[in-house]
């Protein structure tokens, strides 16, 4: 079953039990699918392009989490996060720090970086090959770490 598809049938799941939650959350990525295939590029929807939705969905729920507890308003934190909880399935498994860590080592050790200045590389391919296991800004931080 393709990913459109699984969609699809989460959301006639959380209808069928009436599951306020994850019909949020589902529909979330249902109009992200929805933008993508009226942008104009008429491309496929592959499992890629979908992990790289829905970390730009969960991005923007942690942005809004973080908003709105500084503000006090925890009747909306509440909602981003059982939203972030909906989405967060459908991504892979996250790496663990010492996962991550000795992973960038091994992308270390393959490019020959050996400075901060070499960063731009092991980012690069970092990035490509942890998508959806890991974010980009806990990538940085290791590769920071294992450069500096």
């Amino acid at each position: 079953m393709n990913f459109e598809a699984q969609i699809n049938e989460d959301l006639k799941v959380a209808m069928k039990a009436q599951d306020k939650q994850a019909l949020r959350g589902i529909r979330a990525i249902k109009q992200a699918i929805l933008l993508a295939k009226t942008d104009g590029s008429h491309e496929e929807i592959t499992e890629e392009k979908a992990i790289k939705m829905i970390q730009k969905l969960v991005k923007q729920r942690k942005d809004s989490l973080s908003i709105y507890e500084t503000q006090g308003r925890e009747d909306l934190a509440q909602v981003e996060r059982e939203e972030l909880e909906i989405l967060e399935r459908y991504l892979p498994k996250a790496m663990s720090q010492e996962e991550l860590e000795a992973a960038v080592k091994r992308i270390i050790d393959q490019v020959g970086a050996t400075s901060m200045k070499d960063m731009g590389k092991v980012m690069g391919l970092a990035s490509k090959e942890f998508a959806g296991s890991a974010d980009g800004s806990a990538i940085s931080a290791v590769v920071k770490k294992l450069l500096g």
